[in-house]
């Protein structure tokens, strides 16, 4: 009994060294591209869920035993308590949205991806908006998510668009048709590398101009609020 009751300590620190390694391997991995985006994010997340086990296991150590043993799941219990206290304020932070990736101010007629579509990233994927079940989802989780009214004319509107789209870090722009006042693009979000589509639209408004803009994750069922982000990052600057 007492040998069986001593390993708890020891697979407390093992663990919790398995989990900083995959804490920080799983985002330098991704970042540097040694790993693909995903991949990176899952190994990230394993090294959370492992930190948070080791904790634990660090916690009964300590009740349970003295000495060096009890040292020993101290050392885990910490490393464990500090890896797994920033996991789960990432998760919470990423918390209360939907599982959808695909968000739209105009969620009836949405902007249309040509560009991307033609992507060799995109072979394989489905570019067509998902339709009612996301729009749904999004009006209840993004309320203020809605074209973005300018009192300027379509062309000057377009114009600006493409400066501010320039001036954004991260952003490579894939379209630039100006007949139909449509800019295409990429973002590589700066940890993981993950790589989103978007397509911003200029149409006529009475008065002006509407800014139409829809965002769309490659990776994963839900973007844990980035699109959203995205959409009302770039209208402020338009602002």
């Amino acid at each position: 009994m007492a040998e069986a009751v001593s390993g708890v300590p020891r697979l407390a620190w093992r663990l919790s060294i398995v989990a900083a390694a995959a804490f920080l391997l799983g985002p330098i991995g991704a970042h540097y591209g040694l790993t693909r985006a995903m991949t990176g994010f899952l190994v990230f997340d394993l090294g959370g869920v492992l930190a948070i086990v080791s904790f634990v296991l660090g916690l009964i150590g300590l009740l349970r035993n003295t000495g060096a043993a009890r040292s020993t799941a101290l050392r885990g219990a910490l490393l464990g308590g500090v890896i797994g206290a920033v996991f789960l304020f990432a998760a919470t932070r990423a918390g209360g949205v939907p599982r959808i990736n695909d968000i739209t101010t105009d969620t009836e007629q949405p902007p249309r991806f040509v560009a991307a579509a033609k992507l060799p990233e995109n072979a394989e994927r489905d570019m067509t908006y998902p339709g009612p079940s996301f729009a749904e989802q999004q009006r209840k989780a993004y309320p203020d998510i809605a074209p973005l009214i300018l009192p300027i004319p379509p062309a000057e509107a377009y114009a600006r668009v493409k400066q501010a789209a320039g001036a954004t870090p991260n952003w490579t722009i894939t379209r630039d048709e100006v007949a139909v006042f449509t800019l295409e693009g990429t973002e590589t979000t700066p940890l993981f590398r993950f790589q989103d589509d978007f397509v911003i639209e200029v149409r006529p408004e009475v008065g002006g101009s509407a800014v139409h803009m829809r965002s769309k994750s490659r990776d994963g069922q839900g973007d844990t609020g980035t699109n959203a982000a995205r959409i009302r990052a770039f209208f402020a600057k338009l602002k």
